[in-house]
Order: structure tokens, then C-alpha cells, then sequence
């Protein structure tokens, strides 16, 4: 299935063209780009007023595959310098598309989705990337957890994964499988259940 990106090449695209270049730039690294992750966002540049002007750039593409939920996120330093927006899709693909008109930087399938049919409760299908990755610009690593099926639905586990930033490769070391490594007193984590 593919999915064109509309909403969020208007307000994104239409911020970056109309405010954010005459103000500079803020990276986007994590979901709602607040520590808290609470939502609370303020940019003072981005005004009712220069809102006004803003139109929707026809030209940037943005076709993905996949649906999207998590959270897009914004690097303003990509591979060659370009501004770049990377987008995590159900179907564990990852993208860095080129902020400024769509086209496809680099990508990445971290593995099998899971079909709904395989989980005992959801309401997507298939079940990938659901929740925003997160950049860590110093190491220039992206992080995000994927639900991925090895065998075709028999086994599902939950995969943390660390991307380059500039390349989409997998970083050294990963993924790790949050099954084979985390508990909390005593209670192991169970990917099929949680």
C-alpha cells in the first residue's frame, strides 16, 4: 500500500519554505521535539502571522509504503548537508526523504512486519514501527523498535534497532532483541503479549 505523506508535507513543507528558512532551523529528534515528550513545542517564529503566507509546495512527492504513526522527525543536517525527514512506516521500513522535495535519501526494511492475524490483540496490520524513533545526533544514530516476525507469523519479537543517520545502515552491535533482555522483578518481557 503506498501512502502519500499529505498533511504532514503541507505544514511541514510550508513551515520550512515560508518560516523557518528566514529564522533558521530546529532539528526535530524525538517525539513531540520536548524532553518530556509532553507536547509543549513553542516556536517563535512561527506566528498567525507568517502562518498566513504559508502555502502547499506541489512539488515535494513523499511516497512511502506503509502507514505511518509515528511521529516524523527532522535532521537539518543530512547526508551532503541537505535537510532531510525521516519517516518509520507499520511495515518496518524506514526513510530519510529529502525535506525539501520528497525524494527518497535513503531506506531501510529492518525486517517482516506482523500481520494482525498473527497477534492475539491490535488494531493495526500489519504491526511494525508504530512508536517515533529517536535521534541521537552526536553518535548521528536513529533508534526505534520494530515488531518484526523471522519465521512468517510463528515468532514475533520486538527488535530494537540503531540506523546511521546518514546512511541507514544498521549500527554495529544491533539490533537487540527486548524479549532475550529485559525484566523488571522478575517478570520477563513477553513480545506476543506486550
Amino acid at each position: 500500500m503506498k501512502s502519500r505523506f499529505y498533511i504532514f508535507s503541507i505544514v511541514f513543507v510550508c513551515f520550512c519554505s515560508g518560516v523557518v528558512s528566514t529564522n533558521g532551523q530546529v532539528n526535530v529528534t524525538q517525539f513531540h521535539n520536548h524532553p518530556s515528550r509532553d507536547g509543549l513545542y513553542v516556536d517563535s517564529a512561527f506566528t498567525q502571522s507568517a502562518a498566513a503566507n504559508l502555502t502547499r509546495d506541489l512539488n515535494f512527492d513523499g511516497t512511502i509504503v506503509g502507514n505511518v504513526y509515528a511521529q516524523p522527525l527532522y535532521i537539518e543536517d543530512g547526508p551532503g548537508g541537505r535537510a532531510m525527514v525521516i519517516v518509520a512506516t507499520e511495515s518496518n521500513n524506514v526513510y530519510a526523504l529529502d525535506a525539501v522535495d520528497g525524494s527518497v535519501i535513503w531506506e531501510r526494511n529492518v525486517g517482516p512486519a506482523v500481520s494482525a492475524d498473527d497477534l492475539i490483540c491490535t488494531k493495526f496490520d500489519p504491526m511494525g514501527i508504530t512508536g517515533t524513533p529517536v535521534v541521537d545526533l552526536t553518535s548521528r544514530a536513529l533508534f526505534l523498535d520494530a515488531m518484526i516476525t523471522p519465521d512468517d507469523g510463528t515468532t514475533k519479537k520486538h527488535l530494537i534497532f540503531s540506523l546511521s543517520v546518514d546512511t541507514g545502515d544498521i549500527n554495529q552491535g544491533w539490533p537487540v532483541d527486548v524479549e532475550a533482555t529485559a525484566s523488571y522483578n522478575g517478570i520477563n518481557f513477553t513480545a506476543v503479549i506486550q
